[in-house]
């Protein structure tokens, strides 16, 4: 209730007048806010919810789009038909962040619904270069959501918040505590690891940093993560012992393959340039339409798909040793149809190595 009147106090903002990139939640209170960033012919960017399917859809509206389309682009379906994912690679350059909130107070200090995806959120977009320390942070809320809060309830993770837009007031905080500056892996707490297990671009960003040098390092000692480490352990077990063929390791002999088509490339076999990855403990219901589907999400596509259903397992052809190295350490453990993958270099690819 007075969420729309609240977000048509946005376009008061001189912050929000200066901006061209405008990232608004997804959430329906703020369904007025992504609609008065499209009547402003700004770019809108919404996350996608829960971050299942990748980080953020940037709204297009058609050429001449009307009020009554604009409109429609503001709600979660036009968010589905008017949208263009944008990965960790994406150009992104956000010049202010909208984001609802539980309870706030007027020192810029806020609490969120318990879920941790809009710190997430923010913390991937400083890790791809998307924000900077000086990206103004808006929140919009009811007057009585506005309240003290205890500083201690507040984590190195937590998002703080610039501006406070309620139905009658605009609060500007001058809060001076630091925001998030990327993903502290080695504070994780429970909700990060589920978050890891759930989330495929997350998996990807972790993969990402590591390889450039950053320690990534989880809390070992969780008990949800060591559960997780566990369930791994006993899959490998598994698949050690179970001598049928359907179990069988990478180093198995490869019989006639379902493999995709390369017309660009019919030279493709015997490159000695090719990275193969071994993805294993397909589920029977998996259907390679939706591996080809993870694969995109964690924007690790191959030159070649080998398809063994019966087999339970595929195989990944790559041009790119990195892109291999990527995919390995995205798939592995990934929740696909309720196995955990498993995923690793093929044995001729490791003696190769």
């Amino acid at each position: 209730q007075g969420s729309l009147q609240a977000c048509c106090s946005l376009g008061e903002l001189e912050a929000f007048r200066r901006a061209r990139e405008v990232k608004v939640d997804p959430d329906k209170p703020l369904e007025g806010a992504r609609l008065a960033a499209l009547q402003a012919r700004k770019t809108l960017l919404v996350p996608t919810p829960r971050l299942r399917t990748g980080l953020f859809n940037r709204i297009v509206p058609p050429p001449g789009a009307t009020k009554e389309i604009l409109r429609r682009c503001a709600t979660s379906q036009g968010v589905k038909d008017y949208s263009v994912p944008v990965g960790l690679d994406g150009k992104a350059q956000v010049d202010l962040v909208v984001v609802g909130s539980v309870a706030v107070s007027e020192k810029g200090w806020r609490i969120g619904k318990g879920e941790g995806y809009a710190d997430m959120e923010y913390a991937m977009m400083v890790s791809m270069g998307a924000v900077q320390e000086d990206t103004p942070v808006v929140t919009i809320v009811h007057d009585c959501q506005v309240l003290d809060i205890a500083e201690e309830l507040l984590g190195d993770h937590d998002l703080t918040v610039d501006y406070i837009l309620t139905p009658t007031r605009t609060i500007q905080t001058n809060c001076k505590r630091p925001k998030p500056q990327g993903i502290m892996w080695h504070k994780a707490s429970s909700i990060l690891i589920q978050m890891l297990g759930k989330i495929p671009i997350l998996k990807t960003l972790r993969c990402r940093e590591k390889q450039a040098g950053k320690d990534v390092t989880l809390q070992d000692e969780h008990p949800a993560l060591a559960t997780t480490s566990r369930a791994a352990t006993s899959n490998k077990k598994v698949m050690a012992a179970n001598t049928q063929p359907r179990a069988a390791p990478a180093s198995a002999p490869v019989g006639p393959p379902r493999v995709e088509k390369d017309p660009k490339n019919p030279k493709f076999e015997g490159s000695d340039t090719i990275t193969t990855v071994y993805v294993g403990n397909l589920p029977d219901s998996l259907r390679v339409s939706e591996l080809k589907s993870a694969l995109r999400e964690l924007q690790v596509i191959p030159a070649r798909l080998s398809w063994q259903g019966a087999q339970h397992r595929a195989f990944l052809l790559y041009r790119d040793q990195g892109t291999a190295d990527r995919a390995v350490c995205s798939l592995q453990g990934l929740s696909l149809g309720g196995n955990a993958l498993r995923a690793e270099l093929a044995k001729s690819q490791r003696n190769k190595g």
